[in-house]
Formats: C-alpha cells, sequence, structure tokens
C-alpha cells in the first residue's frame, strides 16, 4: 500500500481516472437535475445528493466486481448473426429509458405554463425521481467503470477516482442545476444532449461505435453558442431599458 501511494504512475492513473470519470458524468449531473427539477425546491438539494451518492456506490459495487461486469461482453445469444451481450443489452435499454425520458421531459417543457404548474403541482413524488435516477445510473455506470477498468491496474486506484469525481460532481450539481433552471433554452438543450446520448447507447449496444470526442465537442460547441446568445439577450436588455424609460417619461 505505502508502495501504491510513492508510487508517480499510480497518482497520474488517479488524477487522470479522475478527469475522465467527472467528464463521463456530466451527462449524469445533467440528467439528475433535469429530474430533481420537476420535485419542490426543499427537496431539490437532498435529489442531487441522493442521486449522485447511488451513483457513486453503483460504481464501487461494479468495480468491486469487475469480473462479472467484464462478463457482460460475453455473448449471450445472436440476431441475424450479430452477437448480443448483457452489456449491449444494458445499453440499449437504457438507451430507450433516456430517449422515452427525455422526449417526455421536452413534452411538458413545451405544454406551457399551464400544464408545467399542473405537473409540478401533482409533481414527481420523490421515490420516483430517485428510482428513475438509479436506473439510468446503472447504464452510465457501467460505461464509467469499462473505461476505469481500461485506465488503471489497481481496484483502490479506481475506487478512489470514482469517490472524488463524485465529490466535484456533487459540488457542480447544484449551480449547474440552479443554471438549467434559469434558462429554459438551456434546459432544452440539456434535454437535446440526452437524446444524442441515449441514440449513442443504442447504437453502441448495436455494436455501432460512436466516438465520445465527437458527441462531447458537439455538446461543448452547443453550450458555447447558447452562452453566447444568453450574453447577447442580457445586454439587448440593459440597452432596451435605458430607452424605455426615456420613452416613458417623454409620453408623460
Amino acid at each position: 500500500m505505502l508502495e501504491m501511494l510513492t508510487d508517480p504512475q499510480v497518482w497520474l492513473a488517479f488524477a487522470t481516472l479522475t478527469a475522465l470519470e467527472i467528464v463521463l458524468g456530466i451527462d449524469n449531473i445533467i440528467f439528475i437535475s433535469i429530474l430533481v427539477g420537476r420535485l419542490p425546491k426543499s427537496q431539490q438539494a437532498r435529489g442531487r445528493t441522493i442521486g449522485l451518492s447511488l451513483a457513486m456506490l453503483t460504481r464501487i459495487a461494479l468495480l468491486l466486481s469487475i469480473t462479472w461486469v467484464m462478463s457482460l461482453s460475453s455473448d449471450l445469444f445472436s440476431v441475424f448473426g450479430q452477437g448480443v451481450s448483457g452489456r449491449d443489452l444494458i445499453l440499449i435499454g437504457g438507451g430507450l429509458f433516456l430517449l422515452a425520458k427525455s422526449t417526455l421531459e421536452i413534452h411538458h417543457g413545451l405544454e406551457g405554463a399551464e400544464e408545467e404548474e399542473r405537473s409540478v403541482k401533482g409533481g414527481a413524488s420523490f421515490l420516483s425521481v430517485i428510482t428513475q435516477i438509479a436506473i439510468i445510473d446503472i447504464v452510465f455506470s457501467l460505461d464509467s467503470v469499462i473505461t476505469a477498468v481500461g485506465m488503471a491496474d489497481h481496484v483502490e486506484v479506481m475506487i478512489a477516482a470514482v469517490i472524488m469525481a463524485v465529490l466535484v460532481m456533487m459540488f457542480l450539481a447544484g449551480p449547474i442545476s440552479d443554471f438549467v433552471d434559469r434558462h429554459p433554452t438551456i434546459k432544452m438543450l440539456a434535454l437535446s444532449f440526452l437524446i444524442l446520448i441515449g441514440m449513442a447507447l443504442v447504437g453502441e449496444g448495436f455494436e455501432f461505435h460512436i466516438p465520445k470526442g465527437y458527441i462531447y465537442f458537439a455538446m461543448a460547441f452547443s453550450v458555447a453558442v447558447e452562452m453566447l446568445n444568453i450574453q447577447m439577450r442580457k445586454r439587448q436588455a440593459q440597452v432596451g431599458e435605458p430607452v424605455k424609460l426615456r420613452k416613458k417619461l417623454e409620453e408623460e
């Protein structure tokens, strides 16, 4: 154990894996933020904490079951000559769940204020939100754990990196959720990302691999453009206020 703590290669693997886990956890944060947004304000922080804690526990449990996780890559049966493994079934099921949930959230968002108010009042129960988070955590955790296994040789290093990454995500989850709630266009963009990720998961389940770099680049580019739009709208509002005030004074 002491040799591991003094080995620079171990620390390099820890830092690299932590960074990768945070990047891979961004979609998880977005999904949790949107689901938790349907809860009353008083329950949202608790929902985020429990959701991310479940994500951490799921990842650790899978890391401690590496043999079983790696066996999921073995084909269970074949369809039209294409092998289907346990991992493929989880990815396809999770992708379809993500597609369905994101589409429903977009539908609620486009139904207007009356539908929004009705859905919040009738609201999703705390238990149902946590259950949905737990389901999708399994899918995101599987991808994360397979990445960890390929990046580090020691289970202890993998678990430490996962814990550190989740702590960082817990710190970021609140500000990200508040930002998404304040900007409806960002929420729609986030839901579009989740549809993209859902399609990528289904494609990967059918052995159609989409490099994740392309997906994350598209997400980053879209967010950058939307941030410019937000800044432009703020500037227009600031310029417009004096004009409105002047017109009001002239009318008086």
